[in-house]
């Protein structure tokens, strides 16, 4: 595989990957347990580790780097407002936010922005809104409004967002947790309806959800959410975190149906890869239902977050993502279509967004991250033996297939 990364430079670090490694044991709070590889460097798909290996990312930050990493664009805007102003707080006005929410109301035909900085953020913030609205419009008594969410969904990592998971791991041990949330069976219209009810303030649900394996629901079943929701007099609120910014081949993932959510949720890829950045985008009128002083954050919507974020959604504005996504989605399902019966015992795909099933016999997925890695290519597990394939959506054709290829050998060696 050709790389575009340039050699390293004068500044690495001057440990190694395996001393790198060991230093964080002890320092570093075990949340995560990455794969055994140092970066220090990266550029458009392509990242280099401490030692100057090169490999290609087929993970892209879960989608946080759609567009690759240091895009030129972004990293500009990000230079031109470093030299200008970082932050003032929401306590003032700056002269980035204005544009940032217009662009972005503008890129998803909704009226108004809540920006916040992470995933969890957004989700929360939508958590509040919908009960509010639920209060104050809906007319739902105090403090008796519920939210409907899908099982297998992964929406973050605070308490209250963990105590509507089903994933044992996210949720065990840290309650006790926030009421008023109904669980149903994901891709269920029946179970949806009969779970909504007068107290019902919202539905919330990734249109397809990534970590549980990246489920892509059948035809017809976001139409249904959204028809179910305007029969209810309840809010559709759509988690478009990984799955939004161009992804699946459209700038939401809710457009493969043509639907319109009351509440859209993003995050990861609005922020460049440089800077968090989150956002609700939503309808004028529900959005409307907070007011100074209900809701807030220091650092959603400062200027460098804005000057990123504007010049991610002009990157989208142009429709060439979503185009490279849709054409490239097409070389990544015919290329996993080859490797079923060969190690591979199903797949789903949407855009540049796989989800690979891997026969148990030849390894979990952590087991095949790994034996990837020393085929100089990124890539992440989900649970048991799926591993997720999200390269950035700068990504080629050859290189796609280059990685393809890496997965054929390293099941094939397993075989």
């Amino acid at each position: 595989m050709t790389s575009v990364v340039p050699a390293p430079s004068a500044d690495a670090p001057a440990r190694s990957s395996a001393e790198l490694i060991r230093a964080e044991e002890p320092v570093l709070a075990h949340t995560y347990h990455p794969l055994p590889v140092v970066i220090a460097r990266a550029e458009g798909a392509w990242v280099e580790d401490v030692e100057g290996r090169r490999y290609l990312d087929m993970l892209a930050g879960y989608s946080a780097l759609n567009f690759g990493h240091r895009h030129p664009a972004l990293v500009e805007a990000a230079h031109r407002q470093l030299d200008r102003l970082t932050l003032t707080s929401r306590a003032f006005h700056n002269d980035r936010l204005a544009g940032f929410a217009e662009g972005l109301a503008a890129l998803t035909g909704l009226d108004m922005v809540l920006p916040m900085n992470t995933g969890a953020e957004a989700v929360e913030s939508a958590v509040k809104v919908a009960r509010k609205w639920a209060y104050e419009v809906k007319g739902v008594p105090a403090d008796r409004a519920t939210i409907v969410v899908a099982e297998n969904n992964f929406h973050g990592r605070t308490t209250t967002i963990v105590g509507f998971s089903t994933d044992p791991l996210a949720r065990d041990g840290f309650g006790p947790f926030t009421p008023g949330f109904r669980i149903v069976p994901y891709n269920d219209l029946a179970a949806l309806e009969a779970a909504v009810d007068e107290t019902t303030a919202a539905v919330l649900i990734e249109p397809i959800q990534g970590e549980a394996g990246v489920l892509v629901p059948d035809d017809g079943y976001l139409r249904g959410v959204r028809e179910l929701t305007r029969r209810a007099g309840c809010l559709f609120v759509a988690d478009e975190i990984q799955s939004g910014l161009g992804r699946t081949g459209h700038t939401l993932a809710v457009e493969h149906e043509g639907v319109v959510p009351d509440l859209v949720l993003l995050g990861k890829a609005l922020g460049g890869g440089i800077v968090p950045v989150s956002a609700v985008v939503g309808r004028r009128d529900v959005l409307e239902v907070l007011r100074p002083g209900e809701h807030g954050s220091t650092f959603g919507g400062n200027p460098l977050a804005a000057a990123v974020g504007s010049a991610v959604v002009e990157l989208l504005a142009t429709g060439e993502f979503q185009r490279r996504a849709a054409e490239l989605g097409v070389v990544l399902r015919e290329g996993l279509a080859a490797l079923v019966g060969k190690g591979v015992v199903g797949y789903r795909a949407r855009g540049l967004w796989a989800g690979v099933d891997v026969d148990p016999v030849i390894g979990s997925g952590r087991e095949i991250g790994e034996r990837l890695l020393a085929e100089g290519v990124l890539a992440k597990d989900t649970h048991g033996s799926t591993i997720r394939l999200a390269p950035p959506l700068t990504v080629t054709g050859e290189e796609l297939r280059d990685a393809l290829g890496a997965l054929g050998k390293v099941l094939a060696e397993q075989a």
